[in-house]
């Protein structure tokens, strides 16, 4: 396995060289990536003597001109670790801004990547920062969330750079699931469907889709094959899956269907509209009267009609519910011909959220529950256990 360690700009840069060591115990090759700041806090010649290998600080060093290194290496790794990560790469990632060897190296490699960033707490809370964060995780990116403690500027709060075991535990984590998925196809449906009233007003749900995206992302990051059919959302493809937009509720049957019988896993994590307007207005309807009716009829159920034609697909379902939730989710389960469904409590507003609480539950009434985990952790999570309980082909 071979990994590189990307090294940026902060006081707690110092301690990427006990990563570094830390990765090469478990015997992982770790190529040094330092940015130029974060060579004013740690010298290339440390890296270099205690890693037995040249360290990359710039784009065009003379003795890496012999290929495109930043491709070769991209293609190369099967990690790319990010740690310290400041404010300042994680701007460049998520922007696309490939102005030195380390951006460049994110944007070329279809490796995972995990970030662990630190800095100031301000700077960590500012909403600048929180939307690249979120950007990065749509596209799958794993993160090491900095902990709370004092800081180099003073002050107490969130931002120090986790602890160097968690973020080497969490690579070597990452590391061996990168080919899990190997060879498997999997099929991931994501957000809300809308149903159209007429040219301006439409039918939808709160759905945003992070969930779908995050194991879409989880799934291509350990090898799988992954076609990912979203209704409309506001997030990134992500890196390495195949995305296959659509609108409606019949749209998407029709995508989930054309991909269906190729596919070995089946994780149905959209909203569906379960209703769509009967007629659809050709222009915009008027105001008028005091009272209006709009008349609607069923949509297609996309996961009954998948569980009936259920072959070789391991099938998994999603129940967003108010009420009686772990109740609703097996009599879902029962019905539609689930090898497991992913049941969560709505009622408080979790749509849109970052974390949530869910609870597998399989056919035979084993339940697993997972706590207030961001949406990034589910999905690998759900990954694992269906891998776990999954019958080989």
């Amino acid at each position: 396995m071979k990994a590189a360690l990307g090294v940026t700009g902060c006081i707690a840069a110092y301690k990427s060289i006990e990563i570094m060591r830390g990765l090469q115990k478990a015997g992982v090759s770790v190529e040094v990536v330092l940015t130029r700041s974060g060579s004013r806090f740690v010298s290339r010649l440390t890296f270099e003597s205690l890693s037995g290998r040249n360290v990359i600080t710039d784009m065009f060093q003379p003795e890496r001109n012999m290929d495109i290194h930043h491709v070769s290496l991209a293609q190369s790794i099967n990690l790319l670790l990010v740690a310290p990560a400041t404010a300042n790469i994680l701007g460049k990632f998520a922007r696309g801004i490939a102005d030195d060897f380390l951006s460049t190296l994110y944007l070329a490699t279809p490796a995972p990547v995990l970030i662990a960033p630190a800095m100031n707490s301000a700077m960590w809370r500012h909403p600048a920062v929180r939307a690249n964060v979120e950007i990065l995780r749509a596209r799958g990116c794993g993160f090491v969330d900095p902990e709370p403690g004092m800081l180099a500027c003073g002050m107490e709060g969130d931002g120090r750079l986790a602890s160097v075991d968690a973020i080497v535990n969490r690579a070597l984590e990452t590391l061996r699931g990168a080919s899990d998925m190997d060879g498997l196809n999997v099929l991931v449906t994501a957000g809300p469907t809308v149903e159209d009233i007429d040219p301006v007003r439409f039918i939808s749900n709160r759905s945003s889709g992070k969930t779908g995206y995050a194991v879409a992302a989880s799934a291509a990051r350990r090898g799988a094959k992954v076609f990912l059919v979203s209704g409309p959302t506001g997030l990134a493809a992500p890196t390495g899956v195949e995305l296959i937009p659509v609108r409606t509720a019949a749209e998407m049957k029709d995508a989930v269907f054309s991909f269906y019988d190729e596919v070995d896993i089946v994780i149905k994590a959209a909203a569906v509209a379960d209703y769509r307007p009967v007629t659809l207005a050709a222009q915009k309807i008027k105001k008028g009267g005091a009272k209006r009716t709009l008349t609607l009829s069923r949509t297609d159920d996309i996961l009954a009609i998948l569980g009936e034609r259920k072959k070789k697909q391991f099938l998994v379902g999603f129940a967003a519910e108010t009420e009686s939730v772990l109740e609703s989710a097996r009599e879902k389960l029962r019905k539609k011909n689930l090898d497991l469904i992913v049941a969560n409590d709505v009622s408080h507003g979790v749509f849109g959220e970052d974390t949530s609480t869910v609870h597998f539950i399989t056919p035979n009434g084993e339940t697993f529950t997972h706590q207030n985990l961001l949406k990034t952790e589910i999905a690998e999570k759900l990954l694992d256990f269906i891998l776990r309980v999954r019958e080989p082909l």
